[in-house]
């Protein structure tokens, strides 16, 4: 009975271990595929991301904001947009910025056919590897996605990124609301969301408040790629 016992105990406190180490990572895996909104770590790093451009008003506004801060940020680009601007993000790429593909349309793929899913990506990768790297980091349009995407994404070698404070920038909110969501809700390993698909945004003004203020706090600014490297997995339950 003891024996059985023991066994009962050690059991109940895998589980405990487990369900506890999931909530911390809060991720999804399918295949090659990861889904990260946000990377446990004790260090403060935070990484903006930006989704939507290039624009040709927009983004240059946010470059010379984190060019003068001296930040380095990750732009999730819409290959259709990049086919329009390709001499942003060229510029994107020679100020050391991360390039991420946002897919080729903006379609919302987990609403569409599968058939049509790889060609969004593809298509994407194709003109996007014209003047950056090839991206291995993938924001599906709207963060919508299903077993299909994941499932493709990860024969395309993608991790997957959403995020942890969406700032709701598209929708030309004031600069002080912006500034507020990510002030009141920022957190080490935060990713944030911005957006510079469109003109006018509160975007490149709110960023110049936020670094300071986040900077001030004893923040670092990255990328994903850098991000990812402090990805800590760390026990919520001892045995000692």
């Amino acid at each position: 009975m003891k024996h059985i016992r023991f066994r009962y105990l050690i059991l109940g406190l895998g589980m405990m271990f487990l369900v506890g180490t999931a909530g911390q990572i809060k991720e999804t895996l399918s295949d090659n595929a990861k889904v990260i909104h946000k990377i446990p770590t004790t260090h403060k790093v935070v990484a903006i991301t930006i989704d939507d451009g290039p624009h040709p008003k927009t983004t240059p506004q946010i470059l010379a904001v984190l060019k003068a801060k001296q930040v380095k940020a990750t732009f999730f680009v819409l290959g259709e947009e990049v086919e329009r601007f390709p001499e942003i993000l060229s510029q994107e790429v020679a100020a050391g910025h991360e390039i991420g593909s946002h897919a080729y349309s903006h379609a919302h793929l987990s609403r569409i056919r599968e058939d049509k899913i790889d060609p969004e990506m593809e298509k994407a990768e194709m003109v996007i590897s014209r003047i950056a790297p090839k991206p291995t980091l993938f924001r599906p349009p709207g963060g919508l996605y299903n077993h299909a995407v994941l499932e493709i994404a990860g024969r395309h070698h993608y991790t997957m990124i959403l995020w942890s404070v969406d700032t709701k920038d598209w929708s030309a909110p004031p600069v002080d609301k912006v500034v507020d969501v990510v002030l009141n809700n920022i957190k080490p390993g935060s990713i944030v969301l911005f957006h510079d698909g469109s003109y006018p945004l509160p975007t490149a003004q709110a960023l110049e408040i936020i670094i300071d203020r986040l900077k001030e706090q004893g923040y670092e600014f990255i990328t994903i790629s850098e991000l990812l490297e402090y990805y800590e997995i760390r026990p919520t339950l001892s045995l000692d």
